[in-house]
């Protein structure tokens, strides 16, 4: 896959001396931005829930509504602080139908390593039997399985994505090298989630996404990349009970990561050469 060029700040019409937006404090005050909105919307159900004994807060239906504008703001206030255009900002590259399928091999692999990492943490770290209720009330609504579909797989990517990989990481890889911008917009990715049981798991799943925007310059690779991911969390929470009856719970962990490490590295690499044979674009 090939790199791609962002370009300096002179050359985005900004003023000597002043740094392309945002910056690593900027995207910091950004994220935290969001989360005070969303705290701030959350607060009041929350209170509701506790006196009342209902769950307004987990309802899908009030997340996606009172989201809405909690995520325009934020994306309308830091696209705005670039000052460049949506193309810019927001990258389309187009790339082949066939990478697809490519990256949901590749995050398949790449998913039970991040389980491994997961559950390390958690021997380490016990997680709260408080937290796993909060954490499965995600998934456990009145709408079922497609209730949780549309927060996990179709919400949080498009809304995370384009925050992160979008308005952070073209303020990032105009201020550093990209290695750095990768680092510093899968930390702030990792911290966001505001889960320390998950955040190395996290953190490596932002580096990824992070890689997989400066290669293919397309958001919308990002957005499948990370609802691939979630779709397999959803679908292992879901199935759990099959999974674990199947032949699957035969394998040792050391065969499942090395069979998951060839299948992630082989997707990768037919990725990597589909990728070279598309023509390249100027952007």
């Amino acid at each position: 896959m090939e790199n791609v060029n962002y370009g300096n700040g002179e050359e985005q019409g900004i003023q000597v001396g002043e740094k392309p937006y945002p910056t690593v404090m900027q995207a910091i005050h950004l994220v935290v931005l969001y989360i005070f909105i969303q705290a701030l919307v959350d607060f009041p159900l929350a209170l509701i829930d506790l006196y009342k004994d209902t769950e307004y807060l987990y309802h899908p239906i009030k997340k996606v509504v009172l989201g809405v504008g909690s995520v325009v703001f934020v994306l309308w206030y830091g696209f705005r602080k670039t000052g460049n255009p949506v193309r810019d900002v927001f990258p389309m590259r187009k790339f082949s139908l066939w990478l697809l399928p490519l990256l949901f091999l590749f995050f398949l692999g790449v998913q039970q390593w991040l389980t491994v990492i997961n559950s390390g943490v958690e021997k380490v770290i016990p997680t709260p039997p408080w937290f796993w209720e909060l954490f499965s009330k995600i998934f456990d609504n009145d709408f079922g399985f497609w209730g949780a579909f549309m927060k996990v797989v179709v919400i949080a990517p498009v809304v995370e994505e384009l925050i992160f990989r979008g308005v952070i990481m073209h303020g990032l890889m105009r201020n550093y090298r990209a290695g750095t911008a990768i680092f510093y917009s899968g930390l702030l990715f990792a911290l966001f989630h505001l889960n320390p049981w998950q955040f190395p798991a996290t953190f490596m799943l932002g580096l990824l996404l992070g890689w997989l925007m400066i290669r293919t310059h397309s958001i919308l690779l990002c957005i499948a990349g990370h609802a691939i991911n979630n779709l397999l969390v959803l679908l292992t929470i879901t199935y759990q009970e099959e999974i674990a009856a199947s032949f699957l719970s035969s394998l040792t962990i050391a065969g499942m990561l090395a069979a998951s490490a060839v299948l992630a590295g082989a997707a990768l690499a037919l990725m990597i050469i589909l990728n070279r044979k598309q023509p390249k674009q100027n952007t």
